[in-house]
């Protein structure tokens, strides 16, 4: 795939250049609007160590969920990801790297990666022990 055409005739030419431990951003919300050809077709490439950002890891067997029985994600962030037992057997066992970020932020780490920005403030964890160490601006 090269330039900006974004239409491919297969998974397989849709995951070319797809290697291990670059980072993927996946689609959908929960269980709905996943990319499940895209998900089968890195599994099958057993590409490993990467870094997924999406809503969620799935469920056992469906979804993202399918890329944690080959230990193919290496880190996850995410919303929520409550409903995965092999991914809190993982994460427990320290196999798993998790970060965990409020869904308005993910979808704007999202839009503002998209857009070429490195950076944006949130005032998300300001005051608690997530923002303990981290940098403070003041704006009026």
């Amino acid at each position: 795939m090269s330039g900006f055409d974004k239409v491919v005739s297969s998974y397989e030419a849709a995951m070319e250049g797809l290697e291990d431990n670059m980072t993927v951003i996946a689609g959908g919300f929960g269980l709905c609007g996943i990319p499940e050809g895209s998900i089968a077709q890195i599994k099958k490439m057993g590409t490993k160590g990467l870094t997924i950002v999406s809503n969620n890891c799935g469920v056992d067997g469906f979804g993202l969920g399918i890329l944690l029985e080959d230990k193919q994600i290496k880190k996850m962030i995410s919303s929520y990801v409550g409903e995965n037992a092999l991914f809190e057997q993982q994460l427990l066992n320290g196999e798993l790297e998790v970060e965990l970020t409020p869904q308005g932020t993910l979808a704007e780490k999202m839009r503002a990666g998209g857009a070429g920005i490195p950076a944006f403030y949130t005032a998300t964890g300001y005051g608690t022990p997530v923002g303990e160490g981290k940098e403070v601006k003041e704006f009026n």
